[in-house]
């Protein structure tokens, strides 16, 4: 199968109401080509994780601008005006998860685990509506798994098989998104012939991807 595709060969998989993951710290090792490509086709009604809403102009924060998100699951939004506005306003939903505890529950729906128990947020809002569960003298909450129909993700280089090499902290949620996402695209800031990224420099393997693009220049 060959996985390098033309982005606009993605489109049947993209549809309203599903739920993508999209790697990213503040845009930061995050798809933007791929962004483009749900912007252009307008998909409506979306559930977004992933770690932030970054900024209005970028990543997940222009899907945000142009009203396709109906519910957002992150660690912060406070570099985003628009979703708090959207937020307060109850127009979209936020559901705001501790950083540590949100990329816990990714990796947990990529693993296959039933859930996370923390002390993160015991005693808090966070605790609303959450299962406590205790171990020994100490109370946790469990938190349940995160998994997403699609995850985009970005690499900074990527052979022709899928696996990825991922430059500093682009890194971030990436590695955890392939992961937990049924179908996974991978946009390639470089793409090489398969075997150029020496085997000890994977950080993805190229068995969890199943589409690549190449990314702009």
């Amino acid at each position: 199968m060959n996985k390098v595709v033309e982005v606009d060969s993605l489109k049947s998989l993209l549809k309203d109401g599903i739920t993508i993951m999209i790697g990213g710290f503040l845009g930061c090792g995050t798809p933007e080509k791929l962004v483009d490509l749900v912007i252009d086709m307008n998909i409506k009604n979306l559930t977004i994780i992933g770690n932030d809403t970054s900024f209005v102009d970028k990543g997940i924060g222009r899907l945000i601008a142009n009203n396709q998100v109906k519910k957002v699951i992150a660690s912060h939004i406070g570099t985003n005006a628009e979703t708090g506005r959207l937020m307060n306003e109850e127009k979209m939903e936020v559901e705001l998860s501790p950083q540590g505890t949100l990329i816990e529950r990714i990796r947990a729906g990529g693993f296959g685990l039933g859930g996370v128990l923390t002390e993160t947020g015991v005693g808090t809002l966070v605790e609303e509506n959450k299962q406590k569960i205790n171990v020994g003298e100490k109370e946790y909450l469990l938190e349940l798994p995160l998994k997403a129909d699609i995850g985009f993700i970005k690499g900074s280089i990527v052979d022709k098989f899928g696996n990825v090499y991922y430059k500093g902290t682009t890194k971030n949620f990436n590695p955890m998104i392939a992961m937990a996402s049924d179908k996974v695209i991978v946009e390639a800031e470089s793409l090489v012939n398969t075997g150029e990224i020496k085997q000890e420099s994977v950080m993805t393997p190229g068995v969890l991807i199943d589409y690549i693009v190449k990314g702009d220049e």
